[in-house]
């Protein structure tokens, strides 16, 4: 499996509901606003996960949520249904609250970045097979670490397209219309980043930079 694909894969995407049934809770919470909260358990988990991969700072990703959210309650009446479901609302707004993060921040160092580790192992319990193999595994687990922190060492308008389009397994006309932008950007946008990504696998020697 190409390796982008593979690192999404491995940080799990979230089920999408049907769009009938989005539409009939978004209606219920635009008459009733206690309703907005079964929106908020239903998509806290998917926005979340796409600021915190967008971040690589968990609190700053609650703040972020939160905002989101915040925003989305308080202008829920004036989502309109024009082929942009809920969901790609709610990914507009985090898009636009992490941008405007960075505007006003330094661009997070990459010593931040919270990823998860292997646990600590101890090798006198297990056989020499066991050891290779977990070597192994260490290995790839490095190469994985090391994709990831050249994604957010990517400036925001790539990471953005990068998270995107393969951690949270948008399609090209979806992120055209999260972002509002021409998909003819979007894929210029990705393209970039791609061979960005590219050249710093060169340069790194860390051989062919796969992505689909």
């Amino acid at each position: 499996m190409p390796m982008l694909n593979t690192i999404a894969a491995d940080t799990g995407v979230c089920m999408i509901h049907s769009p009938d049934s989005e539409k009939e809770i978004v209606e219920s919470a635009k008459a009733d606003p206690e309703a907005f909260g079964r929106l908020y358990d239903i998509y806290y988990p998917q926005i979340f996960n796409y600021i915190l991969r967008r971040t690589a700072n968990k609190s700053l990703a609650e703040e972020l949520t939160s905002n989101t959210f915040f925003k989305a309650l308080d202008k829920l009446w004036t989502f309109k249904w024009r082929n942009l479901p809920f969901s790609a609302w709610l990914y507009r707004i985090a898009s636009n609250e992490i941008n405007s993060h960075y505007r006003f921040k330094k661009k997070s160092k990459i010593a931040d970045v919270e990823l998860e580790l292997l646990t600590n192992l101890k090798s006198e319990e297990l056989t020499d097979e066991q050891i290779l193999c977990e070597e192994n595994r260490n290995n790839n687990e490095k190469i994985k670490t090391r994709v990831l922190e050249e994604i957010y060492s990517l400036k925001p308008k790539y990471r953005e397209v990068i998270v995107l389009r393969y951690f949270e397994d948008k399609s090209i006309s979806d992120i055209s219309a999260i972002l509002i932008k021409s998909e003819g950007t979007i894929k210029s946008l990705l393209h970039r980043a791609i061979k960005k990504l590219q050249e710093r696998f060169e340069e790194l020697n860390l051989g062919e930079f796969r992505h689909e």
